[in-house]
């Protein structure tokens, strides 16, 4: 099992978490490729929209993979992104300002926001443990 981390705005999280899907850095197939079934992963939005300036930074959605499907969903005429389904779970929004400096795969605490601009990118099992913990009351 593999612990992945995808940028993403909150508004745009919020309508994969409505229909059990999500896209990648742009609607690219190659990230979606790299995970398994029952992978997780945890969503950070760095802004409420994505268009708009208004900080979020926060983890947003938390889930696994469902299903070894990648897939193409048109949008319009000129943008047809990849999807992969997703088994959301029921979370609460976690702010990273009190984790960041117990994450290691921030490894430049004072350039901390770096690493999220990858959009998408694997992290240690102890540090996935450690987000779910905050996000989901078991």
């Amino acid at each position: 099992m593999r612990y992945w981390v995808v940028v993403v705005s909150k508004d745009h999280i919020a309508r994969g978490v409505a229909g059990s899907f999500m896209q990648a850095n742009h609607g690219k197939a190659a990230p979606l490729k790299r995970m398994a079934v029952n992978d997780w992963v945890v969503f950070y939005s760095p802004k409420q929209t994505m268009s708009g300036n208004v900080p979020c930074q926060a983890f947003t959605a938390i889930g696994q993979v469902a299903d070894d499907e990648v897939y193409q969903h048109k949008m319009s005429d000129d943008f047809i992104p990849y999807r992969r389904n997703i088994n959301y779970h029921h979370c609460t929004e976690t702010p990273i300002a009190p984790l960041r400096n117990k994450l290691a795969f921030i490894t430049n605490k004072s350039a901390w926001g770096y690493r999220f601009r990858f959009g998408f990118f694997e992290i240690p099992a102890a540090d996935f443990n450690l987000i779910k913990k905050e996000m989901i009351s078991e």
